[in-house]
Order: C-alpha cells, then sequence, then structure tokens
C-alpha cells in the first residue's frame, strides 16, 4: 500500500529533517489537522497497473478515518516510527529522568543535613547557641533565589551536561567543606554557595523535560521527579542516623562532620554521572551521550514539530520584553505561588506531634515517633503526586486536577481552623486524619508546570524564565511570609495560618478555572477566525 498524499493529524507540515528511516507517517492520536507538502518527495506517485511510469496518488482519506486507518492497519513506515519512538522516551526514562530522581534526591540530603548535624553534636562543638540554624536556611533561601532566573538564562547558552553537572559537583565540593568549618561565619559563607550551586537543580531539570516529553508524557514525568523531594524526605532520616551512627570518631572525625563529608562524595558521583547522562536539546545533543542514536534526535525533532514546540533557543533581550507581554508571565507564577502557600501547613506535622501532651504532662509521643509518623504523610504524597500526574497526562487535563485538589485540600484546612479555636470539639483524630489529608493536595507543581508547557510550546525562550521567576517568587515569599503564618511560638494553635490557607485554595480554585475559561475562548477566537 502506498503512502497517500493528504490530511495527516499534525500541527505543522512534515518538515524536511523530521523524516525518521525514511517514512512519512500520520500520527492516530493528533492534534489538528495539517496538510503534508505537495513537495514532499516521499509523497510520489503509485506504479501504474502496466508496470511502467506512474499513476496519480488515490485521493486524500477524510481525517477520522485516516486516523483511524492508522491506528488498525499502520504501515511499515507508521510501525518502524512507532518504535523508534518508544525506544527514544525508553532511554530518556533510563538517562534523562533516573538523573534527574537521583540528582532531586541527593539535593534534598544536602539541603537538609544541616538540621541532623546541628542536633548531633555540631551545635556544641561549634558553640551554636543562638539562632544560627535560622541564618543558615536564610542564607541559603537568599542566595537561592537570587541565582535562579541567571542560571535559567544561562542553561540557554551553556550546555545542561555541562552546567548542570558542574553546579552539581560544585554543591557537593561546598558540601564535603561543611566538614572542616570551624564557626558559624565559615558554615554561612558555604551555605551562600550553597544555594548558588543548587538553584538551577530543580528548574532545569524541568526545562530539559520541555523539549524531550510530549504532552501526553510530561505530567508523569514531571509527578515522578517531582516525588523525590519526599522519597528524599523519608530516606534522609534513616540515612543520617546511619552515617552518625557507624562513623562517629572515625579517623578523629565527629559523626557530624562525616555526614558532610559522606553526602559531599555521593553528590560528587552523581555530577560526574550528568555530564553522559542529560542529552542537552534536541537541536543541540550531548556528543557524550552515547545512549542517544541519530535516529533518536530526528525523531525527538520530528515530535517537538508535531506538538508545535519550538527548538532551545539562547534568551535574549527581546525574548524577556516578549515574555512580560504576557499575561502567562504574571498568572502562572501566581498560581505556582499559591499553591505551594496553601499546603504549607504539612511542613509543620512533626512540631504538631511533639506539642501534644498527655494528661500527666507527658510528651504523647516519642522522639522517635515525631519523627517516624510524618513519613506515612511523605508516602501519601509520593503515590498521589504520582496519580495526579497519570491521570492529568491520560485525560489531557491540568486545570481540573488542580481545582480536585484545591478542594480536597480546603477540608484540613477547615477542621484546624475548628481545632485550633477549640480542640475540645474537634476530635484529636480528626486533627491527625488532617494532617494526612493535607499531603493528598501536594501533586500540583508538575500539573502547573506542564500546563505552562501546553500554554506556551512554541516559546522556549518564555518558559524558561517564567520557570525560573516562579520558583525565585516562592523562595522570596517563604523568606518573610512562614515567620508570620506560621510562627513556633504559637504552634499547634496557630491563630490565622489555617484560615489563611483556606483563602489560598480559593485563589487557585479561582486562578484555574478563570485560565482555563480564558484558553478555551481563545480557541474559539482562532477557530472562529480559521473560518
Amino acid at each position: 500500500m502506498g503512502i497517500h498524499k493528504g490530511l495527516y493529524f499534525r500541527q505543522n507540515p512534515i518538515p524536511e529533517t523530521s523524516r525518521v528511516a525514511g517514512c512519512v507517517w500520520s500520527h492516530p492520536r493528533g492534534f489538528d489537522v495539517g496538510m503534508v507538502s505537495e513537495q514532499s518527495p516521499l509523497l510520489g506517485r503509485e506504479p501504474a497497473a502496466d508496470g511502467h511510469g506512474t499513476a496519480p496518488a488515490p485521493p486524500p482519506l477524510p481525517a477520522a478515518e485516516e486516523s483511524l486507518r492508522a491506528l488498525l492497519d499502520p504501515t511499515p513506515c507508521e510501525l518502524e516510527r512507532a518504535h523508534i519512538e518508544r525506544h527514544l522516551v525508553r532511554r530518556l526514562d533510563c538517562f534523562l529522568l533516573t538523573f534527574g530522581c537521583v540528582s532531586q534526591i541527593i539535593k534534598y540530603l544536602d539541603q537538609t543535613n544541616i538540621s541532623s548535624a546541628y542536633v548531633s553534636g555540631m551545635r556544641e562543638d561549634l558553640g551554636l547557641f543562638g539562632d544560627e540554624l535560622n541564618y543558615f536556611t536564610t542564607f541559603f533561601s537568599i542566595s537561592y533565589c537570587l541565582m535562579l532566573i541567571p542560571s535559567q538564562i544561562i542553561i540557554t547558552y551553556v550546555r545542561p551536561s555541562n552546567w548542570l553537572s558542574g553546579l552539581e559537583i560544585g554543591w557537593g565540593l561546598v558540601t564535603a567543606l561543611i566538614a572542616l568549618s570551624q564557626n558559624a561565619h565559615q558554615i554561612y559563607a558555604l551555605r551562600v554557595l550553597l544555594g548558588l550551586f543548587e538553584s538551577s537543580a530543580w528548574p532545569g531539570m524541568m526545562t530539559l523535560f520541555m523539549y524531550w516529553y510530549t504532552p501526553t508524557e510530561l505530567a508523569k514525568r514531571m509527578g515522578f521527579y517531582h516525588s523525590c523531594q519526599a522519597i528524599g524526605s523519608m530516606m534522609s532520616g534513616g540515612l543520617q542516623v546511619a552515617i552518625l551512627d557507624t562513623l562517629e570518631g572515625k579517623l578523629g572525625l565527629r559523626g557530624w562532620r562525616w555526614l558532610f563529608v559522606i553526602n559531599g562524595a555521593m553528590t560528587l558521583v552523581v555530577g560526574a554521572a550528568g555530564f553522559f547522562m542529560l542529552p542537552d536539546y534536541p537541536n543541540r545533543p550531548n556528543p557524550r551521550a552515547a545512549w542517544l542514536a541519530q535516529e533518536h534526535i530526528d525523531i525527538a525533532k520530528e515530535r517537538l514539530q508535531r506538538h508545535s514546540r519550538d527548538e532551545a533557543r539562547k534568551i535574549t533581550l527581546e525574548g524577556v520584553k516578549r515574555t512580560f507581554c504576557m499575561w502567562t508571565a504574571y498568572v502562572i507564577p501566581f498560581l505556582y505561588i499559591a499553591t505551594v502557600l496553601a499546603p504549607y501547613g504539612y511542613n509543620y506535622f512533626n512540631l504538631f506531634l511533639k506539642s501534644l501532651k498527655n494528661p500527666d504532662g507527658t510528651p504523647r509521643w516519642s522522639t522517635e515517633e515525631v519523627n517516624a509518623i510524618p513519613i506515612l504523610g511523605g508516602a501519601v504524597n509520593v503515590v498521589f503526586v504520582w496519580i495526579w500526574a497519570i491521570l492529568s497526562d491520560s485525560f489531557r487535563t491540568r486545570w481540573s486536577l488542580i481545582v480536585i485538589q484545591a478542594a480536597i485540600g480546603i477540608v484540613p484546612c477547615i477542621i484546624m481552623s475548628q481545632w485550633t479555636s477549640d480542640p475540645d470539639r474537634v476530635s484529636l483524630w480528626c486533627a491527625y486524619a488532617s494532617y494526612i489529608m493535607t499531603y493528598l493536595s501536594l501533586g500540583t507543581a508538575p500539573l502547573v508546570m506542564s500546563w505552562l508547557s501546553d500554554l506556551l510550546p512554541a516559546d522556549s525562550e518564555a518558559r524558561t524564565l517564567i520557570v525560573g521567576y516562579s520558583i525565585a517568587g516562592v523562595y522570596a515569599v517563604l523568606s518573610w511570609s512562614q515567620v508570620l503564618i506560621w510562627p513556633a511560638s504559637q504552634a499547634p494553635f496557630y491563630h490565622f495560618a489555617w484560615q489563611l490557607s483556606i483563602v489560598f485554595w480559593i485563589i487557585v480554585i479561582v486562578m484555574a478555572w478563570g485560565m482555563h475559561a480564558h484558553e478555551m475562548a481563545l480557541k474559539q477566537s482562532l477557530s472562529f477566525r480559521s473560518t
């Protein structure tokens, strides 16, 4: 059977460079209808019945019929293309996604090991009897926030395999150097460097995912990557305790110093692997990525074309100006910040447990239990981040699942608002359940970022910038707001924190619905103009 010239389910005509294995194919799960160029040498003409010359190609098939034909009776070219594409996605998962997930877990360990070290001898050894631990976090957050946007710009000029891997090696060295610190001021300086080096990890990986995965693949991968924060949280306690217990006093070093040495060494190994595991961009592939063959690069470029996604471009001043003229550049960051602030109470689950007393005044939960019980919440978080992401890709929806999570998130906020104002009227078990329920609504970040990719498929500069300053906005707001909203002196009976969380969730619902309505109106307007 010949390949017919006609309607193919594509958003763009097939470019000359998009051919894979000498084939042109229809896409059975396509989006808009596109016309294949008549000049394509692949479309040609079928042999005449007598074997001499050529006969005109058959008339084009209707769009729906062609889609059904591709599903039920795929051509050899379509089968070849599907095989190569599946192979590409598997390799991306094995290398790009695996590196991102391991790096995210290591990043979490390197961020939080300062707290483990503080309660394991650092405080006494270095004489940290003031608010030094708070300042360690403050210095890290400030430098992290300041470097986010510059790093997102740099990654468009420097290969991600060089930039992200180099930064990871940098923060591994800085983490190891903390083991040599003798006073708080040295740690302040090292924490500033740590924030600078770590700033590009999360937004940089999210940006790379947008170039390699399609809309039906993206949210699942972002969700799995994002869930590694919770996985790192669940792993950190046991791993840090194991290091502290087994290496205390070895080679004359305290256990808390070994904590930074081991974490730093782990980071260096992962960073070195990144030079070979990260694929860079489809139009500028990593020459060291031996796992990425030319046929995979070709199909990756074709996938970008099929979904109207542009190739990676360097961020320019014109691109910055264009970005700040878009409504998306303001709505997405605001929505993202609101989705982070709304469920933020889950961070204080262990503080809530620690504050509870028995009738005789003794702690209701032991120190081990206070650290162990939130692990259940982390497990719930991981499972539901995956569930929301899979549903999002399967049903090609972002906004509705964000709204559903917001509706779920409001319920524990209402219960905790009642419990904090009058704990005698609300069962303590309802408070426990409310904290666990809060973890159900922590899967919004992958959906917001996937939605951004859907809204701006053809502007890589804007996507890269918006990812950067969305996260920078979160850190900027958290640096001052949590002291006011969730002060430790009020725990667990916060005066207005849970009520504000309800407000944030309502804002999320209104914004998500409003963005969806605007998107639908814009599509209808474009459809009307095309007719």
